[in-house]
């Protein structure tokens, strides 16, 4: 999804900005859990990151590709869904990731 006028104007939308926040967040859910696109699309669009499928699967692929999370396919029925779990290695990742960003929090939010 190519970035409007606007979206470059707008830091609170800046996708290349919060992209490695939505990672976190996805890693944090297949730690949890198995995880498919969609389910991700709602669960990141509650916390305000309106992605598109297009900018999602990358990041999922992405993750894979770094041996953090492993897809496995689901059949149900005739349909075929793409499921999600977050690897030892991920889990590893996410743990270390938590240590950063709680040090980060603190530096960004310090005096407050």
């Amino acid at each position: 999804m190519a970035k409007t006028k606007f979206d470059i104007d707008d830091p609170a939308v800046d996708r290349d900005l919060y992209s490695g926040l939505m990672r976190l967040h996805i890693l944090h859910h297949a730690a949890e859990g198995p995880i498919f696109g969609l389910g991700m699309l709602e669960e990141l669009a509650r916390h305000g990151y309106r992605i598109s499928p297009g900018t999602l699967y990358p990041l999922l692929h992405g993750l894979e590709k770094k041996g953090y999370i492993k897809a496995r396919e689901l059949r149900n029925g005739r349909s075929l869904r793409k499921v999600y779990r977050a690897t030892p290695l991920g889990r590893k990742a996410l743990a270390a990731a938590k240590g950063k960003v709680r040090e980060f929090i603190g530096e960004l939010f310090e005096g407050k």
